[in-house]
């Protein structure tokens, strides 16, 4: 993610989004939207209205929320994904979504068998895909619980039936691992 070229750094960036300079913002959202969208997709993987839905809140969030961005604890784009991470994994959880995920009518080729399931794969996962493989089994599907599914540590402990202090440190592993590989 590189800084609209309109700015000569992040932080000429940011102050100007803290003074609420709307060539600014619109410069943010030409330049990130497509990124926040791909986070925003790998955890809202059914319903690309919605997602675009949540993008558009996150940049809400976003307008809002500018002057509690901090660049001492981290890049502008780090404290958007968040942003979009978490909004994500709210909607999710909000009780209007379980419920419509609980009323949907099932499609007509449910029964059909694997001859006409669609093979088409989501090319924005295939890098991390194969990078998450190289982790051990025990803690992929932590890393996939908690980042791409939205779960909690609290709430992985339970599902996984191991204790709190092994998820969190089997996280953290993970995340090392990962920094090895992609550095």
């Amino acid at each position: 993610m590189g800084i609209p070229k309109t700015y000569n750094t992040e932080q000429e960036l940011v102050l100007a989004l803290k003074r609420r300079d709307n060539q600014a913002f619109s410069s943010l959202y030409d330049n990130y939207a497509g990124a926040l969208y791909s986070i925003i997709k790998q955890i809202i993987t059914d319903n690309a209205e919605l997602a675009s839905d949540v993008l558009q809140e996150v940049f809400i969030n976003i307008y809002r929320k500018i002057d509690t961005y901090d660049q001492t604890k981290g890049r502008l784009f780090t404290w958007m994904l968040n942003i979009a991470r978490n909004a994500s994994i709210d909607m999710l959880r909000s009780k209007s979504y379980q419920n419509s995920q609980k009323n949907q009518e099932l499609p007509d080729n449910v029964y059909k068998g694997t001859a006409h399931q669609s093979t088409l794969l989501n090319v924005d996962n295939i890098g991390l895909k194969k990078v998450l493989e190289k982790l051990k089994p025990e803690h992929r599907v932590l890393m996939e619980l908690a980042y791409f599914k939205g779960f909690t540590h609290e709430e992985i402990a339970e599902m996984m039936s191991i204790p709190l202090g092994t998820v969190k440190t089997r996280i953290r592993n993970a995340l090392l691992q990962l920094r090895e590989y992609l550095q």
